[in-house]
């Protein structure tokens, strides 16, 4: 339920007084672009190296059976996974930016194919995002869940 509250307060976001009007679809492109992107260093680099790469230093990550794993922690987990040795991609299939232009969100579908097995195993995730003084996106939270129903 909270999720769904912070997705749904983007679309209610107000553009602060002072600032130009941001292209909203263009953001939202841009935004589905880089997710895009984020899939490809993970099938090109590895899943450890592409979200240490792309995680906020506050990042946060979601994950069955975890306690929320948050800022410094992310790194010691993702390297504790072991994550290079499975093909990891996913898929955008939506994306939402604030008002405001400085915070966004995508979710889609991932799979992930062990090296080790003949199978592919598939979920749901959403990120968050958050642009940067210097106008890049960095990832502020990731929400992984394993399945996808029949």
């Amino acid at each position: 339920m909270g999720m769904i509250l912070l997705l749904a307060s983007f679309a209610s976001c107000t553009q602060p007084e002072g600032k130009a009007a941001v292209d909203k679809g263009q953001l939202t492109l841009d935004l589905m672009r880089l997710d895009k992107q984020f899939s490809d260093s993970c099938k090109k680099n590895g899943k450890s190296d592409a979200f240490m790469k792309y995680l906020d230093s506050a990042g946060i990550l979601l994950r069955p059976d975890y306690y929320p794993i948050e800022g410094y922690s992310t790194t010691d987990y993702l390297i504790e996974q072991q994550l290079d040795d499975i093909d990891f991609s996913f898929f955008p299939t939506q994306a939402e930016v604030s008002s405001s232009g400085d915070m966004g969100f995508t979710y889609g579908v991932y799979q992930i194919k062990p090296h080790a097995y003949d199978t592919i195993l598939y979920g749901t995730y959403t990120n968050v995002w958050r642009k940067q003084a210097d106008g890049n996106w960095k990832l502020l939270l990731n929400a992984e869940n394993s399945g996808v129903g029949d």
